[in-house]
């Protein structure tokens, strides 16, 4: 866990409540990105988010301060989408290209890039972003777990709630479909 997690829940359950929206300040754009990749629901993204913090606020006196903060707050996104889809009755991760067939995952370019390495940058994108529809659900689920929300192995496994060993299996199989098809 990092250490500022750690300080910041320690003095919010001490009666410091700005510790709690510095959490959420935190967590917030990259918790409300995560249940977009889940839900695919833009309406009920701010329901969803706002729901996942609650969660949180409600429970972290139960949370173990030994474990790592940020796979805890993760695994309480997730189940909190899957409540929602089970209720909706959709499918997760069914698209991630808009009507336009342009990869809809957000886009990080370096300043100072030349305007032919920003279109590069943004073909590559979207290449991958079709290679990536082209995945199980679970495989794009794990990729984007590892390499978009830079999650361990470990932590992806506590979060999906599943043995290191089948994610570890489900990572090298789609990072070998992956480079299948590309």
């Amino acid at each position: 866990m990092q250490r500022d997690d750690k300080n910041l829940i320690i003095a919010f359950l001490n009666g410091l409540d700005e510790s709690f929206e510095q959490l959420v300040n935190r967590y917030l754009k990259p918790i409300y990105n995560f249940l977009y990749q889940f839900t695919k629901d833009t309406d009920s993204l701010d329901d969803l988010t706002q729901e996942t913090f609650i969660k949180v606020w409600k429970n972290i006196h139960k949370f173990d301060q030994s474990k790592n903060f940020r796979t805890w707050l993760y695994a309480i996104a997730k189940n909190t989408a899957y409540d929602f889809l089970k209720k909706k009755k959709t499918i997760p991760f069914s698209n991630f290209l808009d009507a336009e067939g342009d990869n809809k995952l957000e886009q990080t370019v370096e300043d100072g890039s030349s305007p032919e390495d920003v279109l590069m940058a943004q073909d590559l994108e979207k290449e991958l972003g079709k290679k990536l529809q082209q995945l199980s659900d679970s495989h794009r689920l794990i990729l984007l777990m590892r390499y978009k929300d830079d999650f361990s192995l470990q932590e992806i496994s506590e979060i999906l709630n599943l043995s290191y060993n089948t994610v570890k299996s489900q990572h090298t199989r789609a990072l070998l479909a992956l480079k299948k098809s590309l």
